[in-house]
């Protein structure tokens, strides 16, 4: 049947039947967004995903006339490996005569490499650093560049031994002259191995002292950290190293020196991600007076400063103006000239704003944009970072703090179907059990040519976010406009758990992962049927990381899903804690599910490799067979829990890919084995994709097929 409005014919056709110009091809080449800005004289670089070259990140640079040119060309992929996820895998300073120089981290051999882009010839890279056998050899990460010096401080990350745990990391200088490049024994350590985490360090305005950021295991960086500071030595040496601020229950994700030499950092010693500032005076050596007793150095969860001064607090307020700290270089604030702040704050989605200190005084910058990525960079009065909207995808902005003006400047965004096609998605704030608020975003199916039938409800699909200490953005993600623009609704859950609602909302999911997210999840899938808005026999659940751990515990919790989509997961929290993943987060699940020693039946009573008896809908597996995080062994042991039980599965594996997907081809393929799978369990009637065959058997292959 089809009606006329405002002078558009509407096609009338149950929902997930609807066609749509949004093919995985085009989600494909929009993946991923640019990372870690950084500004190099008047030019402002970052990195950008190439999922048609390999998923390779490119570096890019913005010349001063607009044009945006690539700094190196493929194959150099510039990323750093360092604690699994990664972090600054770049620096760059420019001189006036030569041009800039640029140090980076290759992916394929994490080593450091020196380029000059702009020298005669336009020479190749070369290499700053050994590789190492052991291991997984030697990584680097945060870099700081110091030519005045002839070193490059970054942080180093050493394999001692053969085991994912076998590591050590410590701040490291490294010659530029190429001298280490065949010789470890060149790289001079700036710290010792005392802290198993490490950030790279911040020089002091005046050179006098440095300062980072510790944290040990069992401890994530966003339960509990300290901030270090050094006095730095004519050679460069570190010398004197002591604690200021945090502790055991304080997390500081970032710090950054002011130009009167306050050190300014972001701790959540209020229960929110606040800014606070530590009074020079405090963070002179501390030479106790005789017959004085020396201040407590813990108070109120967290230390006072060196002196037991107590830091002063900038911005009150019950919103973060930080994050979790994933990747080493986040960047939520930035000092600018004349004592202003460039920060990035809110509840839920993080904004730009500029900050007076003095005051306390916040003006947030105009434009459309409505999340902001943690990737600030400056220049005098220049800010630039990364930020998107529900109707624009991530692009780099400027803003001129002495104009107020803001404007696009790289990656900008265009408009890859017509955006009557995009989702319209709508903040909610839901009830869970116990009464406690759950946060998620809904995307209803949209389309500007099609409605469904009088009386249809529509399939929706609950997307947990990975992390699990993360939160899902409001931007726009043709990945949603593939399934809504197809008439299958959308539902992104910011579980008990999730970042950006302050440390209590966080510490929800404390020792009771795959219980509170499991919860919030079906609350809002039942919510969402019980006020007509989605077919309860047509839910689904789908999540990556621990997202597919909460998808695969919620298949053995519940029968609200009628199939699920689990990629790169954790299935077992038994091996997963005894040495089955990467180091960074070895001891995750001490805080997320207690420690194994005192409650070791809770890791197997809530893994779904263990309760794999409770599976009866169907789901697809997606893995990386690279992926050290959440190696494929886990996935494997799982079909063999659930083989010969009649449930209909898909197994697909990725050769070259890790954890999470960056390839074009791979991510085609795995998009539309996701909406096959719901094809067959909706009932869907559609055949713009492959069939992926649903076997009830359990026999993993390598292929990239279906198991």
């Amino acid at each position: 049947m089809r009606i006329t409005v405002q002078q558009q014919t509407v096609v009338t056709a149950p929902y997930g039947a609807w066609p749509s110009p949004v093919d995985a091809a085009l989600v494909a080449s929009h993946d991923g967004h640019p990372e870690y800005v950084g500004m190099v004289g008047e030019e402002v670089w970052w990195t950008a995903p190439r999922p048609g070259e390999g998923g390779r990140r490119a570096l890019i640079r913005r010349r001063t006339d607009g044009a945006e040119v690539p700094v190196l060309a493929p194959p150099w992929n510039v990323r750093s490996k360092v604690m699994g996820y990664g972090g600054m895998p770049w620096a760059a300073v420019d001189r006036v005569r030569s041009g800039p120089l640029v140090v980076f981290v290759h992916f394929a051999d994490q080593r450091l490499y020196i380029h000059e882009p702009d020298a005669p010839g336009g020479g190749a890279p070369c290499p700053l650093t050994p590789l190492s056998a052991v291991g997984e050899g030697l990584r680097w990460a945060d870099p700081v560049l110091h030519p005045e010096r002839g070193e490059v401080w970054c942080v180093l990350e050493e394999f001692t031994g053969p085991g994912p745990t076998d590591v050590r990391r410590v701040i490291a200088a490294v010659p530029l002259d190429g001298s280490a490049a065949g010789d470890r024994a060149a790289v001079r350590e700036l710290t010792d191995d005392r802290h198993r985490f490490v950030t790279g360090p911040r020089l002091s305005p005046d050179g006098r002292r440095a300062a980072w950021i510790v944290w040990d295991h069992p401890r994530m960086p966003w339960d509990g950290t300290e901030v270090m500071l050094a006095d730095v030595a004519e050679d460069g040496s570190f010398g004197g190293a002591r604690a200021v601020l945090g502790g055991p229950e304080e997390s500081v994700a970032q710090i950054e020196w002011a130009e009167d030499g306050a050190l300014l950092v972001a701790t959540d010693r209020t229960g929110w991600w606040n800014l606070h500032r530590l009074e020079p005076h405090v963070l002179e050596p501390h030479r106790p007076e005789p017959h004085r007793p020396e201040p407590p150095a813990e108070a109120a969860g967290g230390r006072e400063g060196a002196l037991g001064g107590r830091p002063v607090e900038l911005c009150p307020r019950e919103e973060e103006f930080a994050g979790p700290l994933w990747k080493l270089g986040h960047r939520w604030f930035a000092p600018l000239t004349g004592g202003l702040i460039a920060v990035l704050h809110g509840r839920g989605a993080p904004v730009l704003g500029v900050l007076e200190p003095r005051t306390g005084e916040l003006a947030d910058v105009p434009g459309p944009w409505t999340e902001w990525e943690p990737a600030l960079a400056v220049n005098g009065t220049r800010v630039v970072g990364v930020a998107a909207s529900p109707y624009s995808g991530h692009e780099v902005v400027e803003l001129d703090v002495c104009t107020g003006r803001s404007r696009v400047i790289g990656s900008a965004h265009a408009d890859a179907v017509e955006p009557a096609y995009y989702p319209r998605p709508l903040a909610r704030t839901f009830t869970g059990p116990d009464g406690r608020e759950i946060h998620a975003q809904l995307y209803p199916p949209h389309h500007p040519g099609h409605t469904a039938p009088d009386g249809e409800l529509p399939p929706y699909v609950i997307w947990a976010h990975g992390g699990p200490t993360g939160r899902a953005p409001l931007v726009l993600d043709l990945e949603i406009a593939y399934f809504t623009s197809r008439g299958i609704g959308v539902a992104e859950v910011n579980y008990g758990g999730s970042t950006g609602y302050g440390r209590a909302y966080r510490e929800r999911l404390r020792e009771r992962w795959g219980v509170v997210d499991v919860e919030d999840c079906a609350a809002v899938a039942g919510a969402l049927a019980d006020e007509g808005i989605a077919d309860r026999a047509r839910l689904a659940i789908r999540g990556g990381s621990a997202g597919g751990w909460t998808a695969a515990a919620s298949l053995t919790a519940t029968d609200l899903y009628a199939c699920a989509t689990v990629s790169y997961p954790i299935l077992d929290l038994v091996s997963w804690a005894a040495g089955g993943t990467h180091d960074f987060e070895s001891r995750y699940t001490e805080s997320l599910v207690g420690p194994f020693a005192e409650v070791a039946d809770r890791y197997r009573e809530r893994s779904p490799l263990h309760r794999a008896d409770r599976v009866g809908s169907p789901f697809v597996l997606l893995q990386g067979l690279d992926d050290t995080i959440c190696p494929p062994e886990q996935c494997e042991r799982f079909l063999e829990a659930v083989s010969g039980r009649g449930v209909p599965h898909a197994y697909l594996t990725f050769e070259g890919e890790g954890h999470g997907f960056r390839r074009a081809d791979t991510m085609i393929r795995a998009l539309e084995a996701e909406l096959s799978l719901y094809i067959q369990t909706f009932g869907l009637i559609r055949s713009d994709v492959p069939t992926l065959e649903l076997l009830k058997s359990a026999v993993p292959n390598s292929t990239g097929g279906a198991s």
